[in-house]
């Protein structure tokens, strides 16, 4: 017997947009239930976030949301769903402000809060509260504000598995308590997906371990529309050994364009030049540029030992790097590098998600009463992310994801589930009934089997062939899902939430390919080795599907016009 909860706005992950999106909910005056399948306001992509917030509040110097909205376009090649930029940048400087209130610290140079100047804006726009605290220091004052309203009730350890959908319309979900192995359903007047991207698909990623797309597969499957899902952004100097504890592993960026290093393949060389960008020690070259560098490096046998370049510092002195980054100097000698007398090893790593579930600009999918926020929401970046815009995002749709929910919960009766989810709690009690069999491949395993295909082929350069190839791969997996065994038990099973996660990441792996190869061009984020160049026939969004038809069985690609603002919003 399921355990039965009832609320007016379901939340499934806890992470930036999630904890925001409760907020907004229950200050809108919903009872509110955030769920995570980690711990509450301690996983996810926020968390670990060290960088920088892209806001137009012009405290360093003049600035206008139009600005950053130009900004924002240019960096997604012509596919920016643009209502929904405007109102990311519109919107961005408030929640600055409102987080500011709430006690986050943004660094501060005499009586106005600092900001950067990050690659692709044209001025000092980006905050931070310093070079390693930002993420952090956003998830600790958003659990904060959580804990002051009692109409929040959080729940971790808990896996979503499926929404309930009756006559197209989100009436809560079902999921599996871990800890105890519990089935649970959950009545919902609506429910909001805030469950992050899907990067920790690919091997070498800077996700999360639970950042496997599960909301992508959850909306899917509930009849959500997917946007852009070939859109994966590789971050081109992620860190890759010596091996480095509690910091992100793109945290390279701003040194280097702040300081300059020197990228430097196998035989210690600069190799930068011989691919169209010589960089003399400065930070010139783009990220799509550098990440083709790196490859063609490793591949022709002059790569790092761990299969990347060399990224050196040791021409800059310690005074310089103490001045520019001061205690992550220490930070880094903790974890044994001294960036005086060593370099490091990079190589690039999937980072973001510019795709994700299409909404409008109240957040709400094309699913009565199913909203999403954040990374899950797809279209707002087009081909690629400005740097700056991710927890943006958090902060911006989730408020608004919130707020929505909660007016549409106050029109709305309470459902009851009890009956329509016995189909979902059934794929739970037969995935938790298998035993180990004699061989086989484990769900684990297989995971690990996945990362490498996608790694592979539906990596930062695809070509046809292994797009193909990579999609018989994906069929194959998923045809020996159901007989993968989860080891019997229910509770503190493993096994059976990898599972549950695996069956979520070939659902989303499949969109992803697909969408790859049906994109005869190279565009932003995606590049195609037999497509190299850009082709404007393409300047549209591809949308997918589930096609849950007997005939079907799997998924449907349509091509839709971008969206874009009525006129122009020029600067003012």
């Amino acid at each position: 017997m399921a355990r039965y909860l009832e609320t007016d706005v379901l939340i499934i992950g806890a992470g930036g947009a999630g904890m925001y999106a409760a907020i907004a909910a229950a200050t809108a005056g919903g009872e509110v239930l955030l769920l995570d399948k980690s711990v509450i306001g301690r996983s996810g992509a926020t968390i670990m976030a060290q960088m920088t917030v892209a806001a137009a509040i012009g405290e360093e110097e003049p600035d206008d949301w139009r600005f950053h909205l130009n900004d924002t376009i240019a960096a997604g090649r012509g596919l920016v769903d643009e209502p929904l930029a405007r109102i990311l940048c519109q919107s961005a400087p408030e929640r600055i402000w409102q987080m500011e209130e709430w006690g986050i610290g943004w660094a501060r140079s005499g009586n106005h809060i600092t900001q950067a100047h990050a690659p692709g804006h044209d001025r000092n726009r980006c905050v931070y509260v310093d070079f390693l605290s930002t993420g952090p220091a956003t998830s600790r004052t958003l659990r904060n504000q959580c804990r002051r309203h009692d109409n929040i009730r959080r729940i971790s350890d808990l896996t979503i598995t499926d929404l309930v959908v009756r006559n197209g319309r989100a009436d809560g979900a079902v999921g599996l308590y871990l800890e105890t192995g519990e089935p649970v359903t959950i009545a919902a007047k609506t429910t909001i997906i805030a469950t992050g991207g899907l990067t920790s698909l690919y091997q070498r990623n800077s996700a999360s371990a639970n950042m496997g797309g599960d909301g992508f597969a959850l909306g899917l499957r509930a009849g959500a529309a997917l946007i852009d899902m070939e859109f994966v952004q590789f971050f081109p100097i992620g860190h890759l050994a010596p091996r480095l504890i509690g910091m992100d592993p793109i945290m390279w960026d701003p040194f280097r364009y702040k300081l300059g290093g020197r990228l430097l393949n196998g035989e210690m060389e600069e190799f930068t030049q011989n691919y169209g960008t010589a960089e003399d020690g400065k930070y010139v070259i783009t990220r799509d540029t550098a990440t083709y560098a790196i490859y063609r490096e490793v591949e022709a046998g002059r790569g790092s030992p761990h299969g990347g370049a060399w990224l050196s510092f040791e021409h800059i002195s310690e005074a310089d790097l103490r001045a520019a980054f001061g205690p992550v100097i220490d930070r880094l000698a903790d974890n044994g590098i001294d960036l005086t007398k060593m370099p490091i090893e990079v190589s690039p790593i999937a980072h973001y998600h510019m795709g994700g579930l299409r909404v409008d600009q109240t957040m709400a999918t094309d699913v009565a009463n199913l909203f999403a926020a954040g990374e899950a929401v797809g279209g707002a970046n087009g081909a690629n992310r400005l740097s700056g815009n991710a927890i943006t995002e958090a902060f911006v749709f989730g408020e608004l994801a919130g707020r929505s929910a909660a007016e549409a919960a106050a029109n709305t009766s309470l459902p009851d589930v009890r009956d329509a989810a016995g189909p979902y709690l059934a794929v739970i009690e037969e995935a938790g009934g298998r035993p180990e069999p004699d061989g086989g491949t484990s769900p684990t395993a297989a995971i690990a089997d996945l990362q490498s295909i996608l790694q592979r082929d539906v990596g930062p350069f695809r070509t046809g062939d292994g797009l193909t190839g990579a999609l018989a791969a994906i069929a194959e997996l998923a045809a020996e899902l159901p007989l993968m065994a989860t080891g019997g038990a229910m509770a503190f099973n493993q096994q059976l939430a990898d599972w549950l996660a695996l069956r979520n990441m070939l659902e989303v792996a499949r969109t992803i390919a697909t969408a790859a190869l049906a994109r005869t061009e190279s565009r932003g984020a995606h590049q195609r080795e037999d497509h190299p160049g850009l082709d404007e026939a393409w300047t549209c969004n591809q949308i997918i599907r589930r096609d849950n038809s007997e005939s079907g069985g799997g998924i449907t690609l349509s091509r839709a016009a971008v969206r874009r603002l009525p006129g122009p919003e020029g600067a003012p």
